[in-house]
C-alpha cells in the first residue's frame, strides 16, 4: 500500500486520512503519554524535565480524538457523498481545531526546547524526542492535506483559506 495521498479524490482522501492519521495518531499518543509520565517521573528534580508534558499530551488526545471522530462520523461522510452548504460550517469548526492543535504542539515545543535532549539524556528520554517529532511532522501533514487539500474543495471561494 502506497503512503501517498490520493488527492485527486475527495472520498479516497477522507479514507487515506483516516487509516494514516487517525489510526496513527492514536497509537502514537498513548505511547508518547506513557514515555512523558515515565521522564516526568523518573527525572523530576532535574531542572531540564519537560514538566507539564504528559498534561499537555493527555489534553491533546483527548481534543483530537473529539476532532477525529467529528470527521469521521458527521464530515467525511457528507463530503464521499458530494454534499455542499452543510459542509462550510463544520470545515470551519475542523479548521479552529487545527488551529488549537498547532497551539498546543507550540506548548510542547516550548517545553520542550524545541525538542533538544538535555545533555546525557536516557534512551526513554531520547525515544519521546524522536517519538514527538515523529508525532508533529505527522499532524503538521494531515492538517496541510485537510487544510490545503480537501477542505477547499467543499468550501465557498470566499472562504478558503488556501
Amino acid at each position: 500500500m502506497s503512503d501517498a495521498a490520493p488527492i485527486h479524490d475527495a472520498a479516497d482522501l477522507t479514507r487515506h486520512i483516516e487509516t494514516r492519521y487517525h489510526a496513527r495518531h492514536r497509537q502514537q499518543l498513548q505511547t508518547l503519554i506513557k514515555l512523558a509520565e515515565m521522564i516526568e517521573d523518573l527525572h523530576e528534580p532535574d531542572h531540564d524535565v519537560p514538566e507539564g508534558l504528559t498534561a499537555i499530551l493527555r489534553r491533546l488526545t483527548g481534543e483530537m480524538e473529539v476532532h477525529m471522530k467529528k470527521e469521521e462520523l458527521l464530515v467525511f461522510p457528507l463530503i464521499r457523498k458530494g454534499a455542499g452548504a452543510p459542509l462550510a460550517e463544520r470545515i470551519a469548526l475542523m479548521r479552529a481545531d487545527h488551529d488549537d492543535h498547532d497551539c498546543e504542539i507550540a506548548k510542547i515545543r516550548h517545553l520542550t526546547d524545541n525538542l533538544t535532549l538535555p545533555e546525557g539524556a536516557c534512551t526513554p528520554w531520547a525515544t519521546l524526542y524522536k517519538g514527538l517529532a515523529e508525532f508533529i511532522a505527522d499532524l503538521s501533514e494531515h492538517i496541510r492535506l485537510e487544510n490545503d487539500v480537501l477542505f477547499p474543495q467543499f468550501e465557498p471561494e470566499s472562504a478558503a483559506h488556501v
